[in-house]
């Protein structure tokens, strides 16, 4: 397992996802695929799965049972079953709607739907499950306008994201047309998050408060 170009492509996820997608252009010319062979990038993941929700079950002092259950929770329905359902949905649109030419060689593979969820999750996850913890308990959650205003500022950065790394992972495959309206729930995304601030809506403070009836 090559875990420095997974760390490459970790840092790269943040500043310049582009190059990200050159590197599947690359790994299908050389080995006929796009999506990964290499498990070096989930398997970091993991961990930083592990480690930031360690991070959030104490700052939402949490004991050692219920930061247990908060790991599962994240990493088998927030990460892999909202992923499974979102690559498996995006696979279908992909190759229904968006294909050019209905062709067996042009195919949108299910498992590059899967690394697409997983570039577009990193930085969601390190965003509120690792930034957003420096800032819960002091600033956040407090009945503040500058606390909702903080949280969900970070929501809204966090799920641009991953709409915008999701829009580059499809608009890199040269087989697929129309990929720009993968970026109109931008739209919807702006709205709600003008309408949280004008309603005084604390998104962190609700999946703060989930996620502890989650887990009792």
């Amino acid at each position: 397992m090559d875990f420095e170009f997974a760390l490459w492509q970790m840092l790269y996820l943040f500043t310049s996802p582009q190059r990200v997608y050159r590197n599947f252009h690359y790994r299908k010319q050389t080995k006929d695929q796009w999506a990964r062979d290499d498990p070096a990038f989930l398997v970091l993941l993991s961990i930083w799965l592990c480690v930031s929700t360690v991070g959030f079950g104490f700052v939402l002092d949490m004991g050692f049972f219920e930061t247990i259950k908060l790991l599962l929770w994240v990493v088998f329905i927030d990460c892999v079953g909202v992923g499974l359902l979102i690559a498996t949905l995006m696979w279908f649109v992909s190759n229904k709607y968006l294909v050019k030419q209905q062709n067996r060689d042009y195919d949108v593979e299910w498992g590059y739907a899967f690394d697409v969820h997983l570039n577009a999750f990193y930085p969601l996850l390190v965003i509120l499950h690792f930034i957003q913890l420096f800032f819960i308990n002091y600033v956040i959650i407090s009945d503040s306008v500058i606390g909702y205003f903080v949280g969900n500022t970070l929501w809204l950065i966090a799920i641009g994201y991953y709409i915008y790394v999701t829009f580059l992972g499809y608009s890199a495959l040269p087989f697929l047309k129309n990929t720009a309206i993968l970026l109109y729930p931008f739209a919807l995304l702006i709205m709600l998050y003008l309408i949280s601030l004008a309603c005084g809506w604390n998104f962190t403070k609700m999946l703060c408060s989930f996620y502890k009836y989650r887990v009792k």
